[in-house]
């Protein structure tokens, strides 16, 4: 197994660790930004070294479309192809079943989407899903699942998690580099938890190199959503990395570690900056706003990022409504936050899963927060 996980210090469930993947030694709770077709957006791959980027996403479904695996495999894999010497990780194309569910068509065999770049079927089985990934040759790659939006109820959640379970054997099959790369199953289920628990205890009995949990962040509560992270990462092994698949609002990173969990992905630090919104300790800052105009301040004076050193807010808002540079700032900015795990205002929701974690931050509460406040 290409993969070692130590766990280096513990308090109650929350745990910092050590990750050995093949192209590099990580530190967990981490963030994973997310690449789509093998590019954060603006940024190069030396600039997410300078801020501690240890793992990138990228999506196979995208990579498989354009420039499609082949060709990547072609050129010596993702790493080389980007040049990107640390680690990587892959997601198997499930997601696009919730984000792209109007050109898809789920089956027991696979998906088959219209493909947004050209109108032809694509038909993505659980073998073919793990083919691409094995071509495109990230350290970490994710199973086929069936996702299904966590606000949906009825037997379609049953489905799905069955599903996923009947396809992770076809994944595990159909692995050919298991002494290069590191399978992770997904733990489906919607917010039942009798579903998950037996979605857990069906991958378990596999004995993966790690584990995701998936399907939330899909527009349940927030009170829903930590209740599931804690019955997984409870449930799931000590010695193996756990994945909250799609998270990436600082607090959710925060509950979710103090939970168990060790990994997290989302595309949000860079999608907001695009639109001109700076993540800082307080919650979020507009730099497109009238009022930035003539800030000398930085976005965040607490922040040692080199746009915190070296630009105003008035500069960027400068950019911002005129010039790509301004989501380029803003998106190292987001990311530079992201990677150090910051601080901000405590909701009610979070001081009750702090509880089950063992956590007392009684003191730090809001409780005229809203429960579902971000």
């Amino acid at each position: 197994m290409p993969l070692r996980f130590e766990v280096l210090a513990r308090y109650n469930r929350a745990r910092a660790a050590q990750l050995t993947l093949p192209h590099f030694v990580c530190q967990t709770p981490l963030f994973m930004p997310v690449g789509t077709q093998g590019t954060i957006k603006g940024l190069a791959t030396d600039q997410l070294e300078e801020i501690g980027c240890q793992i990138i996403l990228g999506n196979t479904y995208h990579l498989a479309l354009r420039p499609t695996s082949e060709l990547i495999d072609d050129m010596g894999g993702l790493h080389k192809f980007m040049n990107w010497p640390r680690a990587m990780l892959t997601d198997s194309g499930g997601f696009q079943m919730v984000s792209l569910l109007h050109l898809a068509d789920i089956t027991e065999k696979g998906v088959t989407f219209q493909s947004p770049v050209d109108g032809k079927p694509m038909l993505l089985t659980p073998e073919e899903s793990i083919q691409i990934q094995n071509r495109i040759g990230a350290d970490i790659i994710m199973a086929l699942d069936d996702v299904v939006k966590t606000t949906i109820t009825g037997p379609r959640i049953e489905e799905a998690m069955y599903r996923t379970l009947r396809w992770i054997d076809r994944c595990i099959a159909a692995h050919t580099r298991p002494n290069e790369q590191n399978l992770f199953g997904i733990v489906q289920g919607g917010l039942d938890p009798v579903l998950r628990d037996i979605c857990v205890r069906g991958l378990v009995e596999r004995n993966l190199p790690g584990y995701a949990i998936g399907g939330l962040a899909g527009g349940e509560s927030k009170d829903s959503f930590w209740r599931v992270v804690a019955q997984c990462t409870a449930a799931l092994p000590e010695d193996k990395p756990r994945y909250v698949m799609g998270v990436g609002y600082p607090l959710d990173i925060v509950v979710c570690s103090a939970l168990g969990a060790d990994m997290y992905d989302c595309v949000y630090p860079t999608r907001t900056a695009r639109f001109g919104t700076a993540l800082i300790p307080e919650g979020v800052l507009k730099l497109k706003h009238k009022a930035m105009t003539e800030d000398t301040r930085p976005i965040d004076p607490t922040c040692a990022c080199m746009v915190c050193k070296k630009y105003t807010r008035a500069y960027i808002h400068c950019l911002v409504t005129k010039d790509a540079m301004g989501s380029q700032l803003l998106s190292y900015h987001n990311l530079y936050y992201m990677l150090k795990f910051p601080k901000g205002d405590v909701p009610e929701w979070v001081c009750n899963a702090m509880e089950v974690a063992g956590i007392d931050i009684s003191s730090c509460c809001t409780f005229s927060s809203s429960k579902d406040s971000d």
